[in-house]
């Protein structure tokens, strides 16, 4: 056998499908050029009762995917479960079927008084303490939103008026643990007393467990990506309520329609890219 042959041997064995994405099961045609990502796939059918319309195009596993209009603005949208890992593959196999611009919208828990209940979050950059993205690239490579996804998430935002802060998140690999909660007979983790206070003190907002990975991969890929999670927990505080889970799911929908005209406005200027003195209108 050739090395020729052997490699599209290997090819074949990756997907058995020509093309439609393995475990998405969406292939060309299926997605917009913008989809938010939601963790939960019951969050899909909420995030879509705000939209203009809106299909079902795919469900499998934790994957589901609809794709409709919001204010006239094609859009869509895939779960991707809990966690890194799983949140790779949605990034990998949208980005395959022409998605270029990947929202992650969900709940969070903050580590700053300030971000009350309710409160939205949208990350600018995000610490990596999940083991996902360092399989992609270096360790310190950085997690960083696009500037234009954070602009049109702040309008938005500001327009629906919701309150908000923008800053740093941290996503982790667990959700006890990693996060300094204690687990199973109150395990403590080793660091975890000192985690939060360490966090908090280098002016992280927030926890939760895909935006890194997200993030990275989208500059990996030179694609754009950014984040906006309700608040549902304080951890200073000690509050906890599921307040305002469509807020995140609205917030996002908006920018996606304030991102074609931001892009529209580059388009027509000819500018290399977005820029406050271009506004969105």
């Amino acid at each position: 056998m050739t090395d020729d042959s052997t490699a599209a041997d290997d090819a074949a064995s990756e997907n058995p499908n020509d093309d439609q994405q393995y475990h998405l099961e969406v292939q060309s045609g299926d997605v917009a050029d913008t989809a938010l990502l939601p963790g939960n796939p019951e969050r899909v059918g909420k995030i879509t009762a705000e939209w203009d319309d809106s299909d079902v195009v795919a469900s499998h596993r934790e994957y589901r995917t609809a794709t409709g209009s919001y204010e006239g603005t094609p859009i869509s949208v895939t779960s991707t479960g809990i966690g890194s890992p799983s949140a790779a593959i949605a990034v990998e196999e949208l980005a395959r079927v022409g998605t270029d611009t990947l929202i992650r919208v969900g709940s969070c828990g903050a580590i700053r008084e300030e971000a009350s209940v309710g409160d939205l979050v949208i990350t600018r950059g995000a610490v990596r303490q999940e083991g996902t993205s360092e399989e992609y690239v270096r360790e310190d490579y950085p997690a960083v939103a696009d500037h234009a996804v954070v602009a049109a998430l702040v309008a938005a935002a500001e327009r629906l008026d919701y309150d908000y802060h923008v800053g740093l998140t941290c996503s982790t690999d667990s959700f006890y643990a990693g996060q300094g909660r204690p687990g199973f007979e109150d395990f403590e983790a080793r660091g975890s007393e000192e985690l939060v206070e360490e966090l908090r003190a280098a002016n992280v907002i927030n926890f939760e467990m895909e935006a890194s990975a997200i993030l990275t991969l989208a500059n990996v890929y030179g694609l754009r990506a950014g984040a906006v999670c309700t608040v549902y927990a304080n951890r200073v505080t000690g509050e906890f309520r599921t307040e305002g889970e469509r807020r995140a799911a609205e917030t996002a929908s908006l920018a996606t329609h304030l991102l074609a005209k931001m892009d529209e406005r580059v388009e027509e200027s000819g500018a290399g890219a977005w820029h406050a003195g271009l506004s969105i209108e």
